[in-house]
């Protein structure tokens, strides 16, 4: 639809040709899920800023998650007690600083939340809390079983009635704009409209979220494709144990279904995890049963289908009671439904799928990066918090108290904030034809290396496999950037706008983009579990079943340099 700025729920709607979007801003917020609208609204408002989101809002990862946010705010839970059950989840690579920070800061988050408009769930006056896996207390707020989507839509709310941010979507990031001279972060360049354009900024913050579209079986929406760590990667930025991921134990599991997502809170409420006997399987493999932590869950469904030679487990949602199952999971019972699947009678058919990515950029507690003027938020960071296995509702929290910080933000350029610096010039345009052998090259990769990616770098991993999927994907990343299209949008400098001639331009360079981040997201992954020999949090090898103590480190990656640092 291109560029538009409007109120939710409103007839006040502007579209803005391409001509007439800006080519400068103070901050560049790329990303529009939690992380990216809470940082927008953070940013001190002296500050023009443009919120950058590949589809309309709102549409996010965040807006998908179901469970809720953690925060210790009871009488009888503390932050030190979340802290003790982060780090615990965290098998030995939490940040305890992070994780110190991020407990309390929580309580004033979510109040800040709440008087966005957030409409958690209530009992009587005081907020409602449910436990999830892991946690040892009740400190999961939630809005029923769409907390995300209450998030993100109070915040997508609040953003576009701010004068200050404009609101760019249908745009696709395709790299950063490096000055050669000091290495500085001084914008992006941008796919939009057909068009390759570059737009500064004095600073850019990354909140692009996961790549849960790496593997085939995932719970991410489709643009979860790690855009800003595969950006971030190739402009030198130092990334984080990317070989940590999370696999969510219940997804929906039906032929033809999407791998939704059966939220963590159903088994805190009561549900069982059993066997098509019946039978509740999961206390074979941890004492604590369905409430495990996700690692330990998703590993026992795993080893039991492989005993089985069974497609999927089941979750019975039943022990939960029918009221309290309308009440708290609304939504799970209607797409369960939309399935054919009547949850107040009978289990839901569930297995693993990928669901959040512990690793990313590496950052501090004010979101710096290793490149200055280069910031990330949320799924996109490393901030420490999650260590080798995020801990349930710490990501929403995470995107709220990490964005939350870029009130404090300050350009040290002031020569790029707006009204200081010259309007920047086109350069000509010119156009290109895309040859229909490349787009079926492009589509082929797009289809099987997220197969290849599962089947090699899922929940269970070993050498010789990893090494052949390494081997596979760097043919593709060559055949990639030998296709024409590559050559020409790769190669150019910036201020240069390119306009390409094609049919359906907007979806086949997002296609192309987003096929091009994953390529390189897959290879990052790969090589970074081949990298660890050990097993720790979301990262298991068969050939490597153990926690090793000598591996209690953080692994690093910049460029293609893979190296450790030791635990602060």
């Amino acid at each position: 639809m291109g560029i538009f700025t409007a109120i939710l729920n409103s007839t006040d709607f502007r579209l803005l040709a391409s001509s007439n979007l800006p080519l400068q801003f103070d901050v560049l917020v790329v990303g529009a899920g939690a992380a990216g609208l809470y940082a927008a609204l953070c940013l001190p408002d002296r500050f023009k800023v443009g919120l950058i989101g590949k589809d309309n809002l709102p549409l996010s990862a965040s807006d998908w998650a179901q469970g809720g946010i953690a925060a210790a705010i009871n009488p009888d839970d503390s932050p030190t007690l979340h802290v003790e059950d982060t780090l615990r989840a965290g098998a030995g690579l939490c940040d305890k600083e992070a994780v110190k920070f991020l407990a309390e800061q929580a309580p004033r988050c979510i109040e800040s939340l709440v008087e966005l408009g957030v409409g958690f769930d209530r009992r009587e006056e005081r907020l409602a809390m449910t436990l999830e896996a892991a946690h040892s207390r009740p400190r999961v707020l939630h809005a029923a079983d769409t907390t995300g989507r209450a998030v993100v839509s109070a915040l997508t709310e609040q953003v576009l009635r701010r004068q200050n941010i404009q609101v760019i979507t249908q745009a696709f990031a395709l790299s950063l704009w490096i000055n050669p001279d000091n290495g500085c972060c001084q914008g992006v360049s941008l796919l939009y409209q057909g068009r390759l354009i570059w737009v500064r900024a004095g600073a850019v913050v990354l909140a692009t979220g996961g790549g849960g579209q790496v593997f085939a079986q995932t719970t991410n929406p489709a643009v979860s494709t790690g855009d800003g760590v595969a950006i971030a990667w190739r402009s030198s930025a130092i990334l984080r144990d990317l070989e940590f991921v999370q696999f969510h134990p219940t997804a929906l599991t039906k032929p033809g279904a999407p791998r939704f997502l059966i939220s963590e809170a159903v088994r805190g409420e009561g549900a069982h995890l059993v066997d098509s006997q019946g039978r509740r399987f999961a206390f074979d493999y941890h004492p604590d049963g369905e409430l495990a932590p996700r690692d330990i869950v998703s590993r026992a469904i795993f080893s039991h289908l492989q005993h089985t030679g069974e497609p999927h487990v089941w979750l019975d949602m039943r022990p939960i009671g029918e009221e309290k199952i309308q009440r708290r999971f609304p939504n799970i019972i209607q797409v369960c439904h939309q399935w054919g699947i009547d949850a107040f009678k009978e289990p839901i058919p569930v297995a693993p799928a990928a669901h959040y990515w512990m690793g990313g950029i590496q950052t501090d507690l004010m979101n710096r990066t290793s490149i200055p003027g280069l910031y990330a938020i949320g799924e996109t960071a490393s901030t420490g918090v999650h260590g080798a296995n995020r801990l349930a509702s710490n990501s929403l929290l995470e995107c709220i108290v990490f964005g939350s910080q870029m009130a404090n933000l300050e350009i040290a350029n002031s020569s790029l904030l707006i009204g200081n610096t010259k309007q920047l010039s086109q350069l000509p345009i010119t156009n290109y034809q895309l040859p229909i052998d490349e787009i079926t090259k492009i589509e082929y990769i797009r289809q099987e290396l997220p197969r290849l990616v599962w089947q090699s770098a899922g929940i269970c991993r070993q050498q010789d496999v990893l090494e052949d999927a390494i081997a596979s994907v760097q043919v593709w990343r060559e055949e990639f950037a030998a296709l024409k299209l590559s050559q020409s949008l790769l190669n150019l400098q910036p201020n240069r706008t390119v306009e390409l001639s094609l049919p359906d331009a907007d979806r086949v360079l997002r296609t192309w983009g987003e096929t091009y981040n994953l390529l390189d997201v897959a290879y990052l992954i790969l090589k970074s579990a081949a990298f660890r020999t050990e097993s720790r949090g979301g990262h298991y090898r068969i050939d490597y079943p153990t926690s090793d103590p000598n591996w209690q480190v953080h692994t690093l990656v910049q460029q293609e340099k893979w190296w450790t640092s030791p635990m602060i």
